[in-house]
């Protein structure tokens, strides 16, 4: 099985002034491209070829051998889902079901976004911020690099990359201020919901 690129599910421009072009062209055209290309590269001959996409993630996962598949399939596996857990004029009202479960596990609906918005700026360098569903109740974590929820055994239902190449044109080294931007302005409910419904 050869990966492939996945088209962006909206135009360059569609995120701003939130998200600009110039960092979709980046982060969409050149990073995302880069792992999808160099995993099919490390790929080739291994044991691991022809397996789906999650299959490469949760078997490279804690092989030291086999650590740069795992690197390029976990960021291909993150952004794959990363550009669909945004889209134009985000943020907003969440999903009756997902609402109501974010409040019996968070408290509240702020409670969450502070707890996410945490995770993000203690991520120290490059990593995620997720919210997670693990055994049946919503939580948050932090993985760093390429790692996610999936390598760990939970299920992902929304995540943020804080690499740098991910706000730095945008925000420069603001990390906080582009979280805020990502939850409140950015954020695809309908594909979080869809994602815990899948799961619950």
């Amino acid at each position: 099985m050869t990966f492939t690129l996945p088209d962006l599910p909206y135009a360059y421009d569609a995120l701003g002034p939130y998200m600009s072009q110039e960092t979709l062209e980046f982060h969409h055209d050149k990073h995302h491209n880069t792992y999808v290309v160099t995993l099919n590269k490390l790929l080739e001959g291994s044991d691991l070829a022809g397996k789906e996409l999650e299959e490469v993630v949760t078997g490279s996962f804690g092989d030291a051998s086999k650590q740069g598949i795992f690197n390029n399939a976990g960021q291909a596996w993150n952004h794959n889902h990363f550009w669909n857990w945004m889209k134009p004029n985000g943020g907003g009202a969440i999903p009756g079901e997902l609402e109501s479960k974010i409040n019996e596990d968070f408290g509240s609906v702020d409670a969450f976004k502070e707890a996410f918005t945490q995770a993000g700026v203690t991520q120290f360098g490059s990593g995620w911020a997720w919210l997670i569903l693990d055994n049946g109740k919503l939580t948050t974590m932090k993985t760093p690099n390429a790692e996610n929820p999936l390598a760990h055994g939970k299920t992902a239902l929304l995540g943020c990359d804080v690499w740098e190449h991910s706000y730095y044109i945008d925000y420069r080294n603001a990390r906080p201020k582009y979280l805020e931007a990502f939850l409140n302005n950015l954020v695809n409910w309908e594909y979080v919901a869809e994602l815990y419904a899948n799961a619950s």
